[in-house]
C-alpha cells in the first residue's frame, strides 16, 4: 500500500433470513442468520489482511455483528453512527419484491417508497458518515465501513462525485462483499475494487437490477 495513500474499504453486512426471502429490510433491525455468521467470520479473516486502522458500522444488528467480527480478528474497536443505517423503506419494509411491485406498482415504478428515503436523502446522509470518518483516519490509514447494500451503493456514489442519473449503473454488493476505494492527490476518491470477496455475485431480480436497496 502506498505510503500517505488512505482506502476506504465499504462492507456489506452478511446474509439475513429477509435477504433470502427478498424482503425489504430498511431500518426494520433483522438479525444474520447462521450463514451470514459463518459469512462474516469468513470475510473477517480476509479483510484483516488489509491491515484496518478503524472500524465504523451501522447500528442495526446486521451489520454492526459483521463488523464485530472483524474487531474480533483485528483487535480493534467498533464505532457507530446511526446515519450509516439502510434506506427507510417506509411502508415497503418487510414486504417481499413481489408484494412491492403489485401493492405499489406507482411508486415501484420509480423505485421511491412511500413514507421512505428518496436515494438523495440516502447519498447525503451516508456521504456525510463517511466524510466524518474518514476526517479521523491518519494519513495511511485504512477504514472499514460496515453498512448496507443500498447505503453503501448511494453513500459511495456520491463520494465519488457520480450524478444521480447514474447511480443505478453501480452494482450492487453480495452479503459480506466489498468494495475499495483509494485517496487521490487531489483529495478526491476513486473506485479500486468492487463487490470483492469470496461469495458469488449478486442475485438480481426478474425485473429490474436493484434488489439490494432495502437490504
Amino acid at each position: 500500500m502506498a505510503q500517505g495513500k488512505r482506502r476506504v474499504v465499504l462492507w456489506r453486512h452478511g446474509q439475513t433470513l429477509w435477504n433470502v426471502e427478498r424482503r425489504f429490510q430498511g431500518k426494520t433491525d433483522i438479525a444474520l442468520d447462521e450463514t451470514g455468521i459463518q459469512q462474516a467470520d469468513r470475510a473477517a479473516r480476509l479483510l484483516a489482511g488489509l491491515y484496518p486502522t478503524a472500524i465504523v458500522s451501522s447500528p442495526l444488528r446486521r451489520a454492526a455483528v459483521t463488523a464485530q467480527a472483524l474487531g474480533a480478528v483485528t483487535g480493534l474497536p467498533v464505532a457507530y453512527d446511526p446515519d450509516l443505517m439502510e434506506r427507510d423503506g417506509g411502508k415497503w419494509e418487510g414486504l417481499t419484491a413481489a408484494e412491492i411491485r403489485s401493492q405499489y406498482p406507482a411508486e415501484h415504478a420509480i423505485w421511491q417508497p412511500p413514507g421512505g428515503e428518496t436515494s438523495e436523502q440516502v447519498a447525503k446522509r451516508v456521504r456525510g458518515a463517511l466524510e466524518r470518518a474518514i476526517s479521523e483516519l491518519k494519513p495511511e490509514g485504512v477504514l472499514v465501513v460496515t453498512s448496507h447494500g443500498a447505503a453503501l451503493r448511494l453513500g459511495m456514489s456520491h463520494l465519488l462525485g457520480f450524478p444521480e442519473e447514474i447511480w443505478e449503473r453501480l452494482g450492487g454488493l453480495s452479503n459480506c462483499s466489498w468494495s475499495v476505494l483509494a485517496e487521490m492527490r487531489d483529495g478526491g476518491w476513486r473506485l479500486i475494487e468492487h463487490n470483492a470477496g469470496t461469495l458469488p455475485e449478486p442475485v438480481l431480480s426478474d425485473d429490474d437490477d436493484r434488489s439490494e436497496n432495502g437490504a
